[in-house]
């Protein structure tokens, strides 16, 4: 069902927002099992030849609803839940590789993805960092074992820009499918599949849920991919289903047998959380903008955000991002001492190591989400002994602005700025 409408309206009057009994919110559907008049009938549903919901870890009413919602807002055509983002991608990319098979990756990468990836290695998949996720470039590593190019499209803290039309039409050209993460930007900033990608990764914990209350990752396939099922071996069994081999292989299949199922309660508080998906994001960016702007002014720090002009990925972003820079600044503070100083003399963002939520939320990468990685890995992800990296909320731009400002300027004082805090 198609709306001539704007984002909002559309998140909210679309065909997934219609339920059995008439709510205006789906159900929590919080149960393990589902009850059965006979074994005929429960038997079907296990075999996949009846509709139904047999065991909260391969389907539940209330998760559905929102894999149909995040489906819907991608424009694909099938979702699945997990447990985390994390969860997410490692089911995703599972699906597609076994043993022996490569997958080439932007080095610009969460630094849990990064460690997901050695662990992949561990397990003989092989992992090609591309540092420029060129057309070109790519073109140059891809063999006869490749079997999915990896990236994320807003990376994070670095803000490289994935120029998904450009990589795809390459990925494509070998009859490889393209899979991006899409967590910083949100359905609201850019949709990946319109643009030529093939699978769609999302941590829900973050922009989509917007309120920090759960854990959850969405899978959205695009359905447009023709899979070589010789080169991709380990779909083979699901030929049958043609461009919907990937959401049946991963739904029956890696997804259930691992058991990465998101929790009912966790997919009722992301949908209802996107309710306010484009509200959020609209404030968000504009704030972002702004901060990163008047912070651009100050001297003794280097600031990166898309829409400052002395970003390297500013054009990109302009051409492909729907006008908007994300949610997420960075800056480099001089010495890892400042930054610490810096970020404990902030009033009004919490240190915590999230993004996406209402509240701005401020953290030291190098000494905690990338404290696994080796200097090369982190350097390539954007992230230095000096930087500080900013998940910019709604508050009132004002407040943020003079909060960071007089952080930034007064990094000469005594104490470690907690006496000021009034968010721990």
């Amino acid at each position: 069902m198609e709306y001539d409408c704007g984002f909002n309206t559309k998140l909210l009057h679309t065909r997934t927002g219609r339920f059995p009994n008439r709510e205006i919110l789906p159900p929590v559907s919080q149960v393990t099992a589902f009850r059965y008049e006979s074994m005929e009938e429960l038997e079907k549903v296990f075999l996949h030849k009846s509709m139904g919901y047999a065991y909260s870890r391969i389907g539940n009413p209330t998760v559905t609803a929102f894999e149909q919602r995040i489906q819907e807002l991608e424009g694909g055509a099938g979702a699945i839940c997990c447990s985390s983002g994390m969860s997410a991608i490692t089911a995703a990319l599972l699906a597609v590789c076994e043993s022996g098979d490569e997958i080439i990756a932007g080095n610009c990468l969460y630094g849990g993805t990064i460690g997901l990836f050695h662990d992949f290695e561990k397990i003989g998949i092989h992992i090609v960092y591309d540092p420029d996720m060129t057309e070109e470039s790519i073109q140059s590593l891809i063999s006869e074992r490749t079997r999915a190019i990896f990236g994320e499209l807003i990376s994070n803290p670095s803000l490289k820009v994935l120029d998904v039309p450009k990589v795809s039409r390459v990925a494509h050209e070998a009859g490889i499918p393209l899979i991006v993460d899409s967590t910083t930007a949100t359905p609201f900033i850019a949709r990946p599949l319109r643009m030529g990608a093939d699978i769609v990764i999302h941590s829900t914990s973050k922009y989509l849920n917007g309120g920090g209350n759960s854990i959850g990752g969405v899978i959205v396939d695009g359905g447009t991919f023709p899979w070589n099922f010789e080169k991709h071996s380990a779909m083979k069994e699901f030929k049958k289903y043609g461009k919907m081999a990937f959401s049946v292989r991963l739904r029956t299949d890696i997804w259930e047998n691992f058991g990465g199922c998101m929790a009912p309660a966790n997919a009722f508080l992301s949908y209802i959380g996107t309710d306010t998906l484009g509200l959020r994001m609209e404030r968000i960016c504009k704030n972002a903008d702004r901060l990163a702007h008047a912070l651009d002014h100050l001297e003794g720090i280097q600031v990166s955000y898309l829409t400052l002009l002395s970003h390297p990925c500013h054009e990109e972003a302009k051409s492909l991002l729907h006008g908007f820079g994300g949610g997420i600044l960075s800056f480099r503070a001089g010495s890892k001492e400042r930054a610490f100083h810096i970020i404990n003399s902030l009033k009004y963002a919490c240190i915590a190591s999230n993004i996406g939520d209402v509240r701005t939320l401020v953290i030291h990468p190098a000494s905690t989400l990338y404290i696994q990685a080796d200097k090369e890995e982190m350097e390539a992800a954007g992230v230095y002994d000096d930087t500080v990296r900013v998940s910019v909320g709604i508050e009132d731009i004002e407040d943020l602005i003079n909060d960071f400002t007089n952080a930034v300027v007064n990094t000469t004082g005594e104490g470690d700025g907690n006496e000021n805090r009034c968010c721990r």
